[in-house]
């Protein structure tokens, strides 16, 4: 699966620079805000016994590069991304930090709808790279999603070589049930289950443009 749609991304920028009118390129980062993630006490607990703890999103980070083609209002936009997401969840006397590590690579299709504003949608492939949750014992690794996919709304606006980027992105998967076991200093949660681990997240970044037409200018200009 990852092997084909990594094929797909370069195949897709291929035919896009091949026949499209013009192409830019450049680099992107800021702030992402996760949201999401539940845990359960389990029965057997004397202190945490099913009582809920959702996460609390802190503010992570995300930086990569893109490249978009446009053909006339309508645009092709697909990216490579690294994104760090840092989540905290609060029991009793404690704390414990969800942090996962992931590259993203959504394709995405945009829309011109006025002067320097598109807008956008599509799916992005995200490979988690590294998943822990402060605290926690068990040996198996933690399933963030039981699928790659996920999918991106968001806007933008765009002037010269700068611009802003707003989006929300959705997680696709199911919830899987996974079985907690907090050590030593967590004795107030002792054992637990992680009723959903998905993250869900709001985007925001900023573009800098280092290829492509009418960086000088305000916005480029549209093919009718």
């Amino acid at each position: 699966m990852k092997k084909y749609l990594l094929g797909l991304f370069f195949i897709l920028t291929t035919v896009s620079i091949c026949f499209s009118q013009e192409l830019s390129y450049g680099l992107k980062a800021g702030v992402n805000h996760p949201m999401g993630g539940e845990i359960v006490g389990l029965q057997n607990n004397y202190a945490f016994q099913k009582n809920t703890s959702e996460a609390e999103g802190n503010l992570g980070f995300h930086g990569g590069i893109f490249l978009q083609v446009d053909f006339g209002k309508f645009f092709v936009r697909p990216e490579v991304v690294y994104t760090s997401l840092d989540t905290e969840f609060t029991f009793i006397d404690e704390t414990s930090i969800y942090s996962v590590q992931k590259f993203d690579i959504p394709l995405l299709v945009g829309y011109n709808i006025w002067g320097p504003i598109d807008i956008y949608a599509g799916p992005v492939y995200s490979n988690i790279l590294d998943a822990t949750l402060e605290g926690e014992e068990f040996l198996n690794p933690i399933v963030v999603q039981d699928t790659p996919i996920n999918a991106q709304v968001g806007v933008k606006v765009e002037f010269g070589r700068f611009g802003l980027d707003l989006r929300y992105e959705r997680s696709l998967s199911s919830a899987e049930l996974q079985r907690l076991d907090f050590g030593e200093g967590y004795n107030e949660i002792n054992e637990a289950e992680f009723t959903d681990s998905r993250l869900n997240q709001i985007i925001v970044g900023v573009i800098f443009k280092i290829g492509g037409p009418g960086l000088n200018e305000r916005r480029r200009r549209a093919c009718y």
